[in-house]
């Protein structure tokens, strides 16, 4: 292994452990309660350290959403081509599993997105989560594209806005039976706005 080998893959280590330390300060204290020196100390990392990694607290918040919103969608993807190569051709259910991946996610990973829902965040969070909205309603609309009963983009619409308001509540809930009941209740609901008849 060479000498710049090990740098980076130190490099890695130390980058990996500042997110997750990140990750436990923005879950406990919110992001403006949060502390830079508290998220170097937790991960056994100088602030200059840190600063060599990200340019600010915001840099690690949202490089923390972004890897999040990635794993969302890798779950919805999977379970969407899950379901295809199983032979579903039906738009809306081919959707519906996808939404039921990002909804077991919301749960699984619920005290992150509790604090990427609850409206706090740097400044321009906001907007950004609206580009990132946009870009997830174009993803499912192409997704659900050229299968059995086609869905329209209002209908695309509004299943994601149920999807994203549903995910706040799922990761509120104070149980995973909780969770899982909300989950099926919400897809029943969806199921009906396209009914099969």
């Amino acid at each position: 292994m060479t000498e710049a080998t090990t740098g980076s893959t130190r490099a890695q280590i130390t980058r990996a452990a500042l997110l997750d330390a990140a990750r436990e300060v923005f879950v406990a204290s919110g992001y403006e309660d949060a502390k830079l020196v508290d998220i170097a100390e937790r991960a056994g990392a100088s602030i200059g350290s840190l600063y060599h990694h990200f340019t600010a607290k915001a840099d690690l918040w949202i490089t923390l959403y972004d890897e999040y919103t990635r794993r969302q969608q890798h779950r919805s993807a999977r379970a969407f081509r899950t379901a295809l190569a199983a032979g579903e051709e039906d738009a809306l259910r081919l959707f519906i599993a996808g939404t039921r991946a990002y909804l077991d996610g919301c749960w699984e990973e619920r005290q992150l997105a509790r604090v990427f829902l609850s409206g706090s965040g740097p400044a321009g969070f906001g907007l950004l989560t609206r580009q990132r909205f946009r870009e997830w309603l174009h993803a499912n609309s192409t997704l659900v594209n050229g299968h059995t009963r086609p869905l329209s983009d209002m209908l695309v619409l509004s299943l994601t806005a149920m999807a994203t308001e549903a995910g706040r509540e799922v990761a509120a809930a104070p149980s995973k039976a909780k969770a899982r009941a909300m989950i099926d209740e919400v897809l029943e609901l969806m199921g009906r706005l396209y009914p099969t008849s």
